[in-house]
């Protein structure tokens, strides 16, 4: 497991790497786009997605040589080892394909460091908004260079909360039931994206079928800001597993259980 100056040394080059791939995919948005489906019509992939992808696993390979690197294009088609142990470094390109071709907005890059399947180091780059969300577990989480505050700790009925379209129109987990019990429901599209209002403070809870790389930097930064990061009915997520997570408060997480036991 590394220790505190190695991750003080990863923190301060993977920022730096974090800030060139957002630069590079806003100058990318410019040309036109390579465009092909994966698993369905709306999960896409984009010359862009691969790009940013080969780019950070070389710069993580030469960060830390050592570590294991999953990342969302060259692992969505193949079950993921289950192996734990030693440092693994998870990726995700661009969060929120669809809106970055069809929206050329609301998408983040994503990437985490799990230490022998600890949350360690978490990024959320909001990339059209210019904002580098980070946490480095038991130094904090920040936004930029500025400290984030820990959110209220409202109920569900005080509070927005974002659901996926698709989980809340098939009403898995009694998902309407969450959305009328909330002060309001939002969809924004992109896991990052949705994380980042419950950081902020915006919404009270997010719920959605994730995949490793779709939450595993979110978590990190969630959990360190005391909110609470498990499946939507009440048990630890397994990072390299897809999970029904829930980000939420701990209030909003107590009655979403309610509603879903």
């Amino acid at each position: 497991m590394s220790n505190n100056k190695e991750l003080e040394e990863f923190d301060r080059k993977v920022q730096n790497l974090l800030w060139l791939v957002s630069d590079q995919t806003i100058k990318r948005m410019n040309a036109p786009l390579v465009v092909d489906t994966k698993s369905s019509s709306d999960d896409l992939v984009t010359n862009v997605d691969q790009q940013n992808e080969r780019l950070m696993r070389s710069q993580l390979m030469n960060i830390d040589p050592s570590a294991r690197i999953v990342g969302e294009e060259e692992s969505f088609r193949h079950q993921l080892d289950q192996n734990l142990s030693g440092n693994i470094w998870i990726i995700d390109p661009i969060d929120g394909t669809l809106n970055f071709v069809k929206q050329r907005d609301h998408f983040a890059i994503m990437l985490a460091l799990y230490c022998d399947g600890q949350p360690t180091l978490g990024y959320i780059m909001d990339v059209m908004n210019k904002h580098l969300y980070h946490a480095w577990r038991g130094h904090g989480a920040y936004v930029d260079n500025k400290r984030l505050a820990k959110p209220v700790d409202a109920h569900l009925d005080e509070s927005l909360i974002a659901i996926n379209g698709w989980q809340l129109m098939k009403n898995n987990f009694q998902q309407q039931e969450i959305a009328r019990r909330a002060a309001g429901l939002r969809m924004y599209g992109s896991a990052g994206i949705e994380i980042v209002h419950v950081l902020k403070g915006q919404l009270g809870g997010y719920t959605s079928r994730l995949k490793p790389w779709d939450i595993a930097a979110g978590r990190v930064i969630a959990e360190e800001l005391g909110l609470i990061v498990k499946t939507i009915d009440d048990q630890p997520i397994n990072v390299l597993s897809s999970n029904t997570v829930l980000v939420a408060t701990k209030k909003v997480c107590q009655d979403i259980w309610q509603i879903t036991k």
